[in-house]
C-alpha cells in the first residue's frame, strides 16, 4: 500500500504545532504568574495598629460591694482579665467599636486601701484600667468592754479610728465626755450613776463612721446587799445576772429570764427527745422547787421529751457559772453549754461547752470548745476531760471563764 505522506506531513505539522503551542501556553502561565505576584506585592494592605481607648484611666469605689460602668473604644476585637479575684467585669471582651464595661467589687473587709488592675489586650497591644477600692472604716478599742460596781463612778476607754466619728448612749444612766472624735487617738472618759435596783444593767455605745457602726458594751454590776442571796463574784468581775430558783412555792421557770428550743430534728446528734416548752400535756418537765431547777425526760407512749432552754439575756466574755448535779443511766447527755445569741451555722459560729456528760461513762465530765478550725467533726476539737467520784449524787459548781485571750473551765474553782 502506498504510504500517505501527505497525511504524515499534516500529522507532524500538527504535532510541531501543539508542541509549539504547549511551549507558548508555558510561558504565558509563568507570565500570568508572575504578574499575579507582582499584582499582589503592589497591593498589599498594611497590618492595622491596634488602638483602645477608655472614657476613664481609672475607678475609684468606697469599701462596699460597688460596680461602676465605662466605655471602651476599639479598632480591632479585645479580651480582658484582672489581677485580683475581688474586682470582676462584664463582658470579658467585644469587637470593634464602643463597648460598656461593667466592674463590679467586693466589700473591702480590711482597714487598709487595696487596688487592681484591669489588662485590656490584643495580641501584644495591652491598655491597663486601676482600680482603687477605699478601707473599711474601723474602730478599735483599749478594752474589750468597761464593766462598773454599782456605784458612781467614772473610767477612760482608748478609741483609735480610721476616721471622723460620733457616739451615743442608748442609757441615760450612762454619760460620754464627748460625742464626736477625729482620726487617730482619743480618750473618752464615760461616768456612771449610782445602780440603786436588785440587779446588773447594760449600756450600749454606738459609735459611727458614715454609715459604719460599731458597739460598745458597759456593763454595772448592782448592789449584792438588795439581792436575795450572797453571790461572792471573783476578782475583777461584778455580778450581771443570776437566777437561784429561790421561789416561794414551786413553779416553772421564769419566762422574762429563760426561752425554750423545741423540736424533734435530732439537733445534729440524733437525739431521740422531742424537746417542749417546759411541759407536755399534763407533764412538767421543768420546774422551779426548794432552790433548785430540775429538768426531766421521760417517755410517754413511744415519745421520748424533754427540756433545752437557753437563758434570754446573753454576753461577750465573763464568767459563767452553774451548780449541778447529773443524771443517771444511760442514754442521759446533760450539758451546760454556750452558743451565740444570732446562731446561724455550725460550727462555725462556736460553741462553748461548760460542763458536758454521757451517761455511759457516769461522773466522767468535760470542757469542750468547738469552732471551724477545731471541732467533733473532724476531730480537732479541743477538750479536757476530768473524773468527778459523785458528780451523779451531788452537786458541784462548773464554771467557765471567757476573756478575748483564753477560755479556761473550772469545777468546784479549780
Amino acid at each position: 500500500m502506498k504510504p500517505d505522506k501527505e497525511r504524515h506531513k499534516k500529522y507532524l505539522f500538527i504535532r510541531t504545532i501543539n508542541a509549539r503551542s504547549m511551549k507558548m501556553l508555558n510561558w504565558l502561565f509563568c507570565f500570568l504568574m508572575l504578574s499575579l505576584i507582582a499584582c499582589s506585592s503592589e497591593n498589599s494592605i498594611p497590618a492595622t495598629t491596634v488602638n483602645i481607648s477608655l472614657s476613664s484611666d481609672s475607678l475609684i469605689f468606697d469599701y462596699l460591694d460597688g460596680s461602676k460602668s465605662m466605655t471602651v473604644t476599639a479598632n480591632d476585637e479585645w479580651g480582658i482579665s484582672s489581677d485580683q479575684s475581688w474586682c470582676t467585669f462584664t463582658p470579658s471582651g467585644s469587637i470593634a467599636g464602643a463597648t460598656t464595661l461593667n466592674v463590679n467589687v467586693t466589700k473591702n473587709e480590711t482597714q487598709n486601701r487595696r487596688n487592681a488592675i484591669l489588662t485590656l489586650k490584643r495580641n501584644s497591644y495591652t491598655k491597663a484600667l486601676k482600680v482603687i477600692q477605699g478601707a473599711s472604716p474601723g474602730i478599735s478599742f483599749d478594752a474589750s468592754n468597761l464593766i462598773f460596781g454599782y456605784k458612781t463612778s467614772n473610767k477612760n476607754l482608748e478609741i483609735n479610728a480610721s476616721g471622723n466619728w460620733t457616739v451615743n448612749s442608748d442609757q441615760s444612766w450612762c454619760h460620754l465626755s464627748a460625742s464626736t472624735g477625729m482620726t487617730g487617738n482619743t480618750t473618752m472618759n464615760i461616768s456612771v450613776d449610782e445602780n440603786s435596783g436588785a440587779s446588773s444593767r447594760t449600756a450600749t455605745l454606738t459609735f459611727m463612721i458614715g454609715t459604719f457602726s460599731q458597739t460598745f458594751t458597759i456593763q454595772q454590776g448592782c448592789n449584792e446587799g438588795t439581792t436575795d442571796v450572797n453571790i461572792t463574784t471573783p476578782d475583777g468581775y461584778v455580778l450581771m445576772w443570776h437566777d437561784e430558783f429561790n421561789n416561794s412555792k414551786p413553779t416553772m421557770p421564769a419566762t422574762s429570764d429563760w426561752w425554750y428550743e423545741t423540736g424533734a430534728s435530732g439537733w445534729g446528734n440524733n437525739e431521740l427527745e422531742n424537746y417542749v416548752a417546759g411541759k407536755i400535756g399534763s407533764d412538767t418537765l421543768a420546774y422551779v422547787s426548794d432552790g433548785s431547777l430540775k429538768i426531766y425526760g421521760r417517755k410517754i407512749n413511744s415519745t421520748v421529751y424533754s427540756i433545752r432552754m437557753n437563758t434570754n439575756t446573753s454576753w461577750t466574755y465573763g464568767y459563767f457559772e452553774a451548780r449541778l448535779k447529773l443524771p443517771k443511766g444511760k442514754g442521759t447527755w446533760p450539758a451546760f453549754w454556750m452558743l451565740p445569741k444570732n446562731f446561724t451555722s455550725w460550727p462555725a459560729d462556736g460553741e462553748i461547752d461548760i460542763m458536758e456528760e454521757i451517761g455511759a461513762e457516769p461522773n466522767l465530765v468535760s470542757t469542750t470548745i468547738h469552732c471551724t478550725a477545731y471541732n467533733s467533726t473532724i476531730n480537732t476539737q479541743k477538750m479536757s476531760r476530768k473524773y468527778v467520784d459523785n458528780a451523779e449524787d451531788q452537786f458541784h459548781v462548773y464554771a467557765v471563764e471567757w476573756t478575748a485571750n483564753y477560755i479556761k473551765g473550772f469545777i468546784d474553782g479549780v
